[in-house]
């Protein structure tokens, strides 16, 4: 069997998860490149493939005239991923959905030029169909290794959908609470390894909530554990979940 051909590609976002991949230069990596042709990735290449085997698409979709290239995209591949939180879920960018004035706020006077034109931010999935996930902002490189490596043997690769608490406990860390401090672990989405945690920084949820998470406990113990005020309680979560609360519009 011949190379898996790969590509990638970028929508509305800051491209942070395309740079991740320029870093890679471990052995683990290294190996990965004797399985895959990488046949489009504008970071890198201006060759464009008629077809590949697996996309990789980064960013929102913020724009409905974007539709048609994912659509074409979803066309040519055989597989999608959504990598970075912005594909993912909406990420950052959905910050956006819930300030009607966004546009006025950063851009002032030039908030009517029709190339700041844009409408909700949201994930890919909400153009096209996507097979996987890898969540996080950035994603995490060994968890897309691990994807990648999971399609190529044929296996149906495993998306963590349990809290970062359960890896907190693994590495026996130290609760961001006992430590008079606060975090969103106990609804989040693990698959980080708790590195934030790990190094006494508290949970932002960079990868999203669990499926189901219980909003009101976590309102309830930023008030009652980590002190903050019921409006900040209640919009605390919102910087990596915009779309995935239950007050999303």
């Amino acid at each position: 069997m011949g190379k898996a051909k790969v590509a990638f590609f970028d929508f509305t976002s800051c491209e942070g998860c395309q740079i991740e991949l320029t870093n890679y230069g471990d052995a683990a990596f290294l190996e990965l490149l004797n399985h895959i042709e990488i046949v489009e990735f504008r970071e890198a290449m201006s060759e464009r493939a008629p077809s590949f085997d697996i996309a990789f698409i980064e960013g929102s979709f913020t724009r409905e005239a974007d539709r048609e290239r994912l659509e074409d995209i979803r066309k040519r591949a055989a597989v999608v991923i959504a990598y970075g939180a912005c594909a993912a879920t909406g990420g950052v960018n959905a910050l956006k959905n819930h300030q009607p004035d966004y546009k006025e706020a950063v851009y002032g006077k030039d908030a009517g030029q029709p190339h700041l034109d844009s409408s909700k931010a949201l994930p890919i999935s909400a153009a096209i169909k996507v097979d996987y996930k890898v969540y996080g902002c950035p994603m995490d490189k060994y968890e897309l290794l691990r994807i990648v490596s999971h399609l190529l043997h044929g296996k149906t690769p495993v998306i963590p959908n349990y809290p970062v608490c359960v890896e907190c406990k693994r590495r026996e860390v130290v609760c961001r609470y006992d430590d008079n401090d606060h975090c969103m672990g106990q609804v989040a989405r693990a698959g980080c390894g708790a590195i934030c945690t790990a190094d006494g920084i508290p949970c932002e949820a960079c990868r999203g909530f669990v499926d189901h998470p219980n909003e009101e406990a976590l309102v309830k113990v930023l008030k009652e554990r980590a002190g903050f005020t019921d409006s900040r309680a209640q919009s605390k979560s919102r910087m990596f979940t915009a779309n995935l609360r239950s007050d999303a519009k």
